[in-house]
């Protein structure tokens, strides 16, 4: 197969990953569900950060609901996919650095680098769902964490990730 045979594949076969964007749509909504307790904000980082231990694990339960295939076996361009998510890792030190250090501006810098961390996508499944909200989600998410409390960046998260699953849903029929 050619390149572009590739991600056409890729795309189609992992609906150009609607199944970890609707999993992140149930992890923004948890985020929101922490950062509306009367916790320390030490306390909402801490468990924002544990909210993300589900993607994988829902994501996985998605796929098999949409029947989307998880692995993508078979394609060399899985392992791109999977590079590009896990370079998120890396950008996550600067939000536990933040957590230390600014930590009512944790949330604001974890949804930047959580919409950042999309732009690679917008190539591999050759979509501009994830050019436009890679683009629109670190900037949004910028003004909103430095005018309005974290839950509210929740609240937009949860819309934002909504609004892209519908996007992705119409771009993979």
């Amino acid at each position: 197969m050619e390149l572009n045979e590739l991600i056409k594949d890729c795309a189609q076969r992992q609906k150009r990953g609607l199944h970890f964007i609707m999993a992140s749509v149930v992890i923004w909504g948890l985020i929101l569900a922490v950062q509306l307790t009367d916790l320390s904000m030490e306390q909402k980082n801490l468990f924002t950060f544990c909210c993300s231990a589900v993607l994988f694990p829902l994501a996985w339960g998605l796929s098999k609901v949409l029947k989307i295939d998880f692995e993508g076996k078979g394609n060399p361009l899985t392992k791109a996919g999977i590079l590009f998510s896990i370079n998120q890792m890396l950008y996550i030190l600067i939000a536990m650095w933040v957590f230390a250090a600014v930590p009512e501006k944790m949330l604001m810098v974890y949804a930047m680098i959580f919409g950042a961390h999309l732009m690679p996508f917008s190539w591999l499944y050759q979509s501009k769902g994830y050019l436009v909200f890679s683009i629109a989600i670190p900037i949004l998410a910028l003004i909103v964490g430095l005018m309005y409390a974290p839950f509210v960046l929740a609240i937009m998260m949860v819309v934002i990730e909504a609004v892209f699953s519908v996007w992705l849903y119409l771009e993979s029929k």
